[in-house]
């Protein structure tokens, strides 16, 4: 799982529908996600520490957590398909006894957000969703890879192979 953050809400300009947009800790990956207005909205009433008189719907899952005696660990966006994401509320009691929650990602992160969780996201999801955010970075490790490739002889083989007499061969 890899650990990502809220980077905002941007919208798609053929549909108008918004994205809630996530992204590594480097920079390197965006994970862009489909979402509904309210959950957009909510999302960004958080970003924007837009106070509201009443609690609103994500605040009430907060609270019916915390007050059942759970505690938030972590959202999991931990698969998707055919272009749908699935989510889980990681929620901890006073024992350290884990119990997951089945979300939509955005209402998972419109409730973390609130309260600081991390959002982790799968690998398998990154691979199928994400974005690179920093092509310089990208094309830079692809020259190394390649170098490295070219550089690599048979004889660089046989060696691993004496160092390591026990693999398969």
């Amino acid at each position: 799982m890899i650990e990502m953050r809220v980077m905002g809400i941007a919208l798609d300009t053929r549909t108008g529908s918004p994205i809630v947009v996530l992204h590594d800790k480097e920079n390197r990956k965006a994970l862009p996600i489909w979402i509904g207005s309210a959950e957009a909205s909510a999302i960004i009433r958080k970003i924007e520490n837009i106070a509201v008189a009443r609690p609103m719907t994500h605040d009430l899952v907060i609270n019916i957590i915390q007050k059942t005696g759970y505690k938030l660990d972590r959202i999991e966006i931990n698969d998707v398909e055919k272009e749908t994401y699935f989510a889980t509320l990681v929620l901890v009691d006073k024992d350290g006894k884990e119990v997951g929650v089945d979300a939509r990602p955005s209402d998972a992160i419109a409730v973390a957000i609130r309260i600081d969780a991390p959002i982790f996201v799968s690998a398998n999801v990154l691979a199928s969703g994400s974005v690179s955010t920093d092509s310089a970075k990208d094309e830079e490790e692809s020259k190394e890879f390649k170098d490295f490739i070219q550089s690599v002889k048979p004889s660089d083989f046989e060696k691993l192979l004496k160092d390591y007499p026990d693999s398969e061969q």
